[in-house]
């Protein structure tokens, strides 16, 4: 579910680094240069930007800025080409059984084993080309006063993908905002160490 859904599940993240003038300035033009390129008439696996929060089909925020009052507001869209394990196997086959035949025509009857590693690029790629992308989309926000960024998703490969892209975009590291972490942001430095020797306490009932 997205930022403006009636409920959802969130990752809250804390940005490590300060958020500059300069940076804050640029804001939108690293976005732009960072944005979602569409992969459907390649034959590429995979593509994943930053695409308008209020139009995930606009990488360009023609639809709207992403500046919401001191919030800045756009979404992670992530293509992602899938070819079913079935559909690949048969055309696999289908490619080993030609080259099989061609071979009798001089005499060998064996493939190598980068002989078949070659074949199997080569069906994929052309399978690719027969599939179009599945398009996925993640809303962020990122509260330009508080430095706090809100992911809506969960998943633990979108957070590191969002993260990562994050720090190439802006120059900015995410520190996942934990119970741990948001201890050590509210309690004294002198008490740091305490935290790292508490233990769990089971609530659930035996």
């Amino acid at each position: 579910m997205g930022i403006l859904a009636a409920s959802g599940s969130f990752t809250r993240y804390a940005v490590v680094e300060e958020l500059t003038g300069q940076l804050a300035a640029e804001l939108h033009e690293r976005l732009a240069r960072h944005s979602f390129r569409d992969i459907d008439d390649t034959a590429d696996e995979r593509s994943f930007g930053w695409v308008c929060l209020d139009d995930w089909l606009d990488s360009f925020w023609r639809a709207a800025p992403p500046e919401k009052a001191h919030y800045l507001a756009f979404s992670l869209r992530l293509d992602t080409r899938r070819v079913p394990p079935a559909v690949f196997k048969k055309h696999f086959l289908l490619a080993v059984k030609a080259e099989k035949e061609a071979m009798k025509e001089t005499g060998k009857s064996f493939i190598t084993k980068d002989r078949k590693s070659e074949i199997k690029d080569q069906v994929m790629l052309k399978l690719r080309t027969r599939f179009l992308p599945i398009p996925a989309v993640f809303d962020a926000v990122w509260n330009l006063r508080s430095n706090r960024v809100y992911l809506a998703t969960t998943n633990s490969k979108v957070r590191v993908m969002f993260e990562e892209h994050f720090a190439m975009s802006f120059g900015l590291n995410l520190e996942l905002l934990t119970p741990y972490f948001l201890a050590l942001r509210t309690v004294d430095k002198s008490r740091h160490a305490l935290l790292d020797d508490l233990e769990p306490s089971p609530f659930a009932a035996r």
